[in-house]
């Protein structure tokens, strides 16, 4: 587990800094924002750490914008090249109508079969770490899943897909600050939605790409949106999956729990994303003056929504920081609210609920057998490498 900030030095930590939230576990500094300073100014952002002042934000999105970006990494820089043509940084009617594009995509009859793939590379991967003794969960399992699941969205021909999930998992790894491999892995992988774009242009299918290039989006709008749902939805769950494992192999009580109630799987995959909170914060800008917390924002400012503190709110959860598969109710805001609540949410649940169907049919036994390793980023929370033996 990681150490704790010392209490003597919570108000001056640096909250851009990735390392920050690699090294330490910052539920203490959230605890004391959302006592003593909810909304709080730091020198280029503010921080808004409440459950209800979260809420009271991404519900306006007429007076706190996405077009800028949504992540205070390029919100600083005062710019997002996605902005206006990507989903999750579009506002008004043309998000709306790029959601009712990508809507069908995500739908029952489309994750019917994906659904069914997840079940079974949940499987087959579970199975193999278990015969091979343990290993890393997350290259072997919890980075495997999302991405599977992702080909078969986008439509990835059977023949491409070792590829493409190579590829997906070498861009990956430039979340905060790409390397060289990385930067080429995400060429690579944009190039080949380009081709398959262009195919789908002549031939379309049922899956996402095509429902984005019938829609009349440019070649560019196309690639944006494929990329962005790739980094998407990989993410949110591979780090719920990973941290999902890691909170059963700690508290084992609930691990206990879990195994006698097969009841308690749809609870605990809630738990699981409230407890990991993959996506950390969520940025926007304000388009004019307005009143958060008390506090006066103007207009141009850029504020920052912890999530991973909002989730933890006293006021909305009972003993918030306690792990408890069996919690109801439960109203985190992991996926988001309202215009941009995720699109992927159902099939994240899905992949969690298959993980956790499989770990109570095949193991008993979960332990952490080395170090455990956490992203280096302010955007995205969770764990890079947990070695784990199951039994």
């Amino acid at each position: 587990m990681r150490p704790q900030p010392d209490p003597a030095v919570l108000d001056g930590l640096d909250l851009l800094d990735p390392h920050l939230h690699a090294s330490y576990d910052l539920t203490p500094l959230w605890r004391r924002l959302r006592a003593t300073d909810p909304v709080r100014r730091h020198d280029r952002f503010w921080s808004v750490t409440r459950h209800a002042d979260v809420l009271r934000v991404v519900r306006d999105p007429d007076t706190f914008t996405s077009l800028k970006g949504n992540m205070l990494r390029t919100l600083l820089r005062g710019h997002d090249p996605g902005a206006g043509r990507m989903l999750v940084v579009t506002d008004g009617p043309r998000h709306t109508a790029l959601r009712r594009v990508l809507t069908p995509g995500f739908g029952p009859r489309t994750l019917g079969p994906v659904t069914r793939s997840i079940t079974e590379a949940t499987r087959d991967l579970l199975g193999a770490l278990v015969r091979a003794g343990g290993g890393d969960f997350v290259a072997e399992v919890a980075a495997q899943v999302p991405l599977r699941a992702i080909c078969e969205l986008l439509g990835v021909p059977e023949r491409d897909r070792r590829r493409v999930l190579e590829l997906t998992a070498q861009a990956m790894l430039g979340d905060e600050g790409a390397g060289l491999e990385a930067r080429m892995a995400q060429s690579e992988i944009l190039l080949y939605y380009t081709r398959l774009a262009a195919e789908r242009g002549s031939a379309p299918g049922d899956d996402v790409i095509s429902l984005l290039v019938s829609a009349g989006l440019t070649e560019e709008e196309v690639l944006l949106n494929c990329y962005n749902l790739i980094i998407g939805g990989d993410e949110t769950a591979r780090l719920a999956l990973a941290g999902g494992v890691l909170a059963l192999a700690t508290y084992e009580k609930e691990w206990a729990r879990l195994r006698a109630d097969p009841g308690l799987v749809e609870p605990a995959t809630e738990e699981i994303l409230r407890w990991t909170t993959p996506a950390a914060h969520v940025g926007r800008v304000a388009t004019r003056a307005a009143d958060v917390g008390g506090r006066r924002i103007e207009e141009g400012d850029v504020v920052a929504l912890w999530t991973v503190s909002a989730n933890r709110d006293e006021t909305v959860f009972d003993d918030p920081d306690r792990f408890d598969v069996g919690r109801q109710p439960n109203r985190h805001l992991t996926f988001g609210h309202g215009p941009h609540f995720c699109l992927g949410a159902q099939l994240a649940r899905a992949e969690i609920r298959a993980l956790l169907a499989e770990l109570r049919a095949t193991v008993t036994r979960i332990e952490v057998t080395g170090p455990v390793t956490w992203l280096p980023s302010n955007f995205v929370s969770g764990v890079a490498t947990l070695p784990v033996a199951l039994a």
